[in-house]
């Protein structure tokens, strides 16, 4: 396992105010260091690891000095990556690694998903504390009662005392209301949207009908409901059922899948596109959200969603016209039916979600960063970026 994978020569000389690039670094923050769980490069990784990588990605292309300090292996980005450790024993590593091999930084970004590295308490520079969702309900549905009660107690101290002198960003208005639920006042609290890729052009859409659930394969994620309930469906639409990605419950739920299910696995960029394009909709059973990317990058192919109405997804669909926001497994299957069949109120939903879409790119995302950053560190506040959103 590589501990130390250096950016390409070209950043670094460039970085160092030889080339083109280094007119544009501005005078702080210089120097981001992003405290993960895992990197892009990792098979478990999601839209959390997607979005620290087109942030750090945009502000190295901007002539900032990034690296990315996470756990397990470690691999080539135009940016520098650490690794702390194994998957479990970076949490305990991650302050000596930062000592070692990191030494300072100008900013260190936190990305707290669960199990905090309490930085506030060993890093004495600016901190700013990035939070894809409270995982409040996750813990007892992943862990045994006593781990579950002392990860949630651990996970609300952190958010809600560690860093309660420091900046926090939210992906979405669910998240921040679940930090406000916890006690962290609204003026410490920006809200910093995932984006999307601009896409290709529009492909196909299927004759017939296919429906499409993409994402990690975790049991929160909800996919053995969904095959449940495609039991319901199938006789009524007929078509075929296609999940993406891969996971620890893959295995378990290619055995509770009938007929017409089909299981991807990981897919390339390309053929992620293609599917998205020939799509009726897509299904996003999950029980919690931060705020749901899989929406965005379906809406900017024209295709709608069909989801529960659950933190993170309430803020990425908007229900009714971008998409239909389910109360519970029944409505869910029948909200699935009825759209399937209504091809004129799809069409509508897919063009309003294709509107949406457009609103948000990882260039706004970027900047959206940007100003909490220089805000962390320069110490003068700035409006909050939709906190109150």
């Amino acid at each position: 396992m590589p501990q130390h994978v250096p950016p390409p020569l070209l950043d670094a000389v460039t970085r160092q105010g030889q080339g083109p690039a280094s007119s544009r670094v501005p005078a702080t923050p210089r120097r981001i260091v992003f405290l993960a769980h895992r990197d892009l490069g990792n098979p478990a990784a999601g839209g959390s690891e997607l979005l620290i990588d087109r942030l750090a990605s945009g502000l190295t292309e901007q002539g900032h000095d990034v690296t990315l300090l996470c756990g397990g292996q470690a691999a080539r980005r135009p940016y520098r990556v650490v690794s702390a450790g194994g998957t479990l024993g970076h949490y305990l590593g991650a302050r000596s690694a930062f000592a070692r091999q990191v030494g300072d930084c100008d900013l260190l970004v936190e990305v707290c998903n669960g199990m905090p590295y309490l930085a506030p308490l060993w890093h004495r520079g600016p901190t700013v504390c990035l939070v894809n969702h409270v995982h409040t309900d996750l813990w007892d549905m992943r862990f045994p009662m006593p781990v579950a009660r002392a990860g949630r107690r651990l996970e609300h101290w952190a958010l809600s005392r560690a860093y309660r002198d420091h900046l926090m960003i939210a992906v979405s208005p669910s998240t921040a209301g679940a930090l406000r639920d916890l006690g962290v006042p609204d003026h410490r609290i920006r809200v910093v949207h995932n984006g999307v890729e601009e896409p290709k052009p529009q492909g196909d859409r299927s004759e017939t009908p296919l429906f499409t659930a993409l994402g990690r394969l975790v049991d929160y994620k909800r996919i053995d409901l969904l095959l449940q309930l495609w039991e319901r469906v199938r006789p009524v639409t007929g078509g075929r059922l296609v999940i993406v990605g891969d996971g620890p419950e893959r295995a378990r739920l290619e055995r509770l899948a009938g007929p017409g299910v089909e299981f991807a696995g990981h897919v390339t960029e390309a053929e992620k596109h293609r599917l998205l394009c020939a799509s009726w909709m897509l299904l996003h059973p999950a029980a919690v959200e931060g705020w749901g990317l899989v929406v965005t990058e379906a809406g900017a192919r024209s295709t709608p969603t069909l989801g529960f109405d659950v933190p993170g997804l309430r803020d990425s669909v908007e229900d009714g016209v971008t998409g239909i926001l389910a109360r519970g497994a029944s409505s869910f299957a029948a909200a699935w039916c009825a759209l399937a069949l209504d091809d004129e109120r799809r069409e509508a939903m897919g063009k309003a979600a294709r509107e949406r879409a457009a609103a948000f790119r990882w260039t706004s995302s970027v900047r959206q960063f940007m100003a909490v950053a220089a805000e962390a560190t320069s110490g003068v506040s700035a409006p909050a970026i939709g906190a109150s959103a």
